[in-house]
């Protein structure tokens, strides 16, 4: 969708000659968001936003909201002046919660975060986290805080451990109370894709839904490759659309909520595999015989390293939201993540503004969370995550949040919808060189891959700037634009913002009072 739009906006393409085919029965990949609050709401996750994703606010710059109001990079920046994102309880360990807790860091394993930045990828290669520090990091509140944040695990990638360490540097103050990060008003799917998809009905885009592509036939053309079909399935009837070398051809290769699986209250999710979908199994065809389309193995075939579950919980009872709020000391939306760093499955939640979908009643809430350690048994249900229902999950957290005598009346006003997702951290496996294949793979006349498994050197995957940046990147060059994509900010090369980092890492005071707001750096990206 976000290629649809540079090419229209950027590449004066007409959108009537523009067709996204989606496996789906929706847009939005990753950033759904869906149900009601009958039956509950549902969000697989939502991607962390902050001030420096320079292709996202320049994309959703020209995507008018949904009343027309403004854009929606400018709503979401008049919702980040309103309502910042400063926690006061961060971690929450046995009931008690912990107001900007300290990283906690040893100064070896500083110099390792220091090594790290600075060292080139080559020689990091397949290496994972756990390879680079020593066993005490991984008890660190600065781990629990970074890996909960991103989504860590130690046998990821070290690679992109270090992408991230420089990429956030200037997040690294404040991190500890998540100051910087940003959100957009409703769910991302809300705010976000249906705003772009509105954009691109109104141009004439054409979508094609549940249809699931299958294979792409390359053949030689005045000297270069070339797809010449694209091949399909709809309704389990096999298609094929005929194109040419003056069409375009972008693929988003793998998926990370590819497989995902809903449970419900009284209902674990299953695990599948990646034959569950499309997205990996085209990828896996594709790139048979061809090394320049990587190797999507060292993704998909590791999903004990990369699962991970979700839950989504629709409250019809006020008493949960006065819980959390009496034990953080934050209202709805203003503290972000809390996690719980003592749970054997690692648990987080995160309790947004509210409403948080579009028409969602008054008297219904919503809260989102996740485990990491799903294979783990719980401390208030001795399961493992993955084995748990929805009232089970909830149950834990309600565990943990020391929720005593009202467990009960939550548990009977709520809907937890569990969601296991295998191939949710895939991105972060410890990969090396050639695995990721070049948005436009060299010797390619018309084909180009974008989303979270190809190649931007110096970004970071697992946010919607990766996604906004590979399609800006392919779409100005297979329209042969003379035009970037926003220079990726680099603060790691700024003396202040490491100088801050090198205090924060210390556990130094902050060098000034309070936090700035993302209005005061508007100017970065107007």
């Amino acid at each position: 969708m976000a290629a649809a739009a540079f090419m229209i906006r950027d590449g004066n393409m007409l959108g009537q000659n523009i067709t996204i085919i989606e496996e789906l029965d929706r847009l939005g990949g990753s950033l759904d968001g869906s149900g009601s609050p009958e039956n509950g709401y549902v969000l697989r996750g939502g991607r962390m936003l902050e001030s420096k994703y320079l292709c996202t606010y320049d994309l959703f710059a020209s995507i008018p909201t949904l009343d027309g109001s403004r854009s929606v990079t400018q709503e979401i920046f008049d919702w980040n002046t309103v309502l910042q994102t400063s926690s006061k309880s961060r971690l929450v360990r046995d009931g008690q919660r912990e107001t900007a807790p300290e990283f906690g860091l040893s100064e070896r394993q500083i110099l390792t975060i220091e090594r790290l930045a600075i060292e080139p990828e080559a020689l990091l290669g397949r290496t994972s986290i756990a390879d680079q520090f020593d066993p005490g990091f991984f008890e660190t509140n600065f781990w629990f805080l970074w890996s909960t944040t991103f989504a860590f695990q130690p046998w990821h990638s070290a690679v992109e451990f270090k992408r991230y360490l420089v990429r956030f540097a200037h997040m690294v103050e404040g991190f500890n109370q998540l100051h910087g990060i940003m959100r957009t008003v409703y769910n991302q799917y809300d705010s976000m894709v249906l705003p772009l998809c509105k954009w691109l009905e109104a141009r004439g885009v054409h979508f094609e839904l549940e249809t699931r592509v299958v294979d792409l036939r390359l053949v030689e053309h005045d000297g270069e490759k070339i797809v010449d079909r694209i091949l399909y399935e709809r309704e389990g009837r096999p298609g094929e659309i005929v194109v040419n070398s003056q069409d375009r051809i972008l693929v988003t290769l793998g998926s990370m909520t590819e497989g995902s699986s809903l449970g419900a209250m009284d209902a674990a999710p299953v695990l599948n595999g990646k034959m569950a979908g499309g997205a990996w199994t085209l990828w896996d065809k594709i790139a048979q015989g061809r090394s320049e389309f990587g190797r999507p193995s060292a993704f998909s075939d590791h999903i004990d390293a990369s699962k991970w579950v979700s839950f989504t919980t629709t409250l019809r009872d006020p008493t949960f939201l006065r819980i959390v709020r009496d034990l953080t000391g934050n209202v709805p939306g203003e503290g972000g993540l809390v996690t719980f760093p003592n749970s054997g499955w690692r648990a987080s939640i995160v309790i947004p503004h509210q409403p948080h979908f579009l028409g969602q009643p008054k008297d219904v809430a919503v809260f989102w969370g996740y485990g990491l350690f799903v294979d783990q048994p719980g401390d208030f249900v001795a399961k493992p995550m993955a084995a748990c229902t929805g009232r089970e999950i909830l149950t834990e957290i309600l565990g943990h949040l020391g929720a005593g005598t009202e467990t009960m009346q939550i548990l009977d006003t709520s809907t937890c919808i569990p969601c296991m997702m295998p191939f949710i951290t895939s991105q972060f496996l410890p990969r090396e060189e050639g695995d990721r294949p070049q948005v436009t793979p060299p010797g390619y006349g018309n084909l180009a891959f974008i989303g979270q498994f190809c190649e931007l050197p110096d970004d970071v995957v697992f946010t919607v700037e990766y996604s906004i940046r590979s399609a800006q990147v392919a779409a100005y060059a297979l329209l042969g634009l003379k035009r970037e994509p926003p220079a990726l900010y680099k603060g790691a090369f700024d003396p202040r913002v490491l100088y801050k980092a090198f205090r924060a890492l210390h556990d130094l005071p902050a060098t000034h009072s309070g936090h700035p707001g993302p209005n005061s750096r508007r100017a970065t990206h107007a």
